[in-house]
């Protein structure tokens, strides 16, 4: 009995179920381009279903163990639907709705990472890669970071971190230099001190003597220092006039006619040379020497 009723019971359902289909609209598919649609409204409903099937194939392509081949046709779907996005999107901006291109969220993994790197299959440079996509052999790379090369200084870099220290301004600042000039300091102190108490001797004696009537005497004193300062410099002045001294020429110059003969006399010998054999010169020679001929 039992048996009976769950046959009709499930005869039944399948009525029921074959009548609410036949109720439905066909199921519609979305147009091929874009620029077929002319409604506003079904035009964001096909961007909004293309964003469903994106956002469910990204939760897929998330599966490694998919293997290598079932990722790719994964991630060139995906690539595809993006496209497809935004031709959609471009449909609506043409029909007066929203931009969404300008104020919609960029596309991005689950990670949230915008994954948008040029693909050297010749995809385009608009090929993105998601998910376990990413890990597969050949792409891998295309996310390692190159080597970081190192950055030749500028000459605008070397001069900026020059400052007074680099010049010297602060070398007192380091308690060394101060422990070497203390003891100079003294002793140039030192020094300076006994040359002032030999000048201020020098200028005692000197009035003593004005006073006493030897005038000479402190006179001599006092410059003598002066005198030996003049005397060296004469002694430089003489030096140095000896060595402006004029070259003296000790062997007579041929003046202008007598360059110019020699210069006529010179081309001669070489025409005679060219035209004549060496006998004949040497004869010629001897000939103009017998004779005392000078030209």
């Amino acid at each position: 009995m039992a048996r009976n009723e769950e046959k009709a019971q499930s005869m039944l359902n399948r009525f029921i179920t074959l009548k609410q289909e036949e109720k439905k609209k066909p199921k519609e598919r979305r147009p091929f381009l874009a620029s077929e649609c002319r409604d506003l409204a079904e035009a964001d409903r096909w961007r909004q279903q293309i964003m469903r099937e994106i956002g469910r194939k990204v939760a897929e392509i998330q599966n490694e163990g998919l293997g290598e081949h079932r990722l790719r046709d994964l991630n060139d779907e995906i690539n595809k639907l993006i496209r497809e996005k935004g031709h959609w999107e471009r449909r609506i901006i043409e029909l007066g709705g929203p931009n969404y291109t300008k104020h919609g969220a960029k596309m991005t993994d689950l990670e949230g990472n915008i994954v948008d790197v040029p693909n050297p299959s010749g995809r385009g440079p608009g090929y993105r890669y998601f998910g376990a996509a990413k890990k597969l052999p050949g792409v891998r790379e295309l996310f390692e970071k190159p080597p970081e090369l190192k950055k030749r200084r500028s000459r605008y870099d070397i001069f900026k971190r020059i400052d007074a220290s680099y010049y010297g301004y602060r070398d007192d600042e380091d308690g060394i230099l101060e422990k070497v000039e203390g003891p100079a300091e003294l002793e140039m102190r030192e020094r300076a001190l006994k040359e002032w108490e030999r000048l201020e001797e020098i200028k005692r004696e000197a009035k003593k003597a004005v006073k006493s009537g030897e005038v000479a005497s402190a006179t001599s004193i006092l410059y003598e220092e002066e005198e030996d300062v003049v005397a060296e410099e004469r002694r430089v002045q003489e030096m140095e006039g000896k060595m402006e001294e004029e070259f003296v020429v000790h062997v007579p110059l041929p003046d202008e006619k007598e360059i110019e003969k020699m210069v006529v006399e010179k081309k001669k010998m070489e025409l005679l040379s060219k035209y004549t054999s060496e006998d004949l010169l040497q004869e010629q020679l001897e000939a103009k020497a017998m004779l005392n001929v000078q030209r």
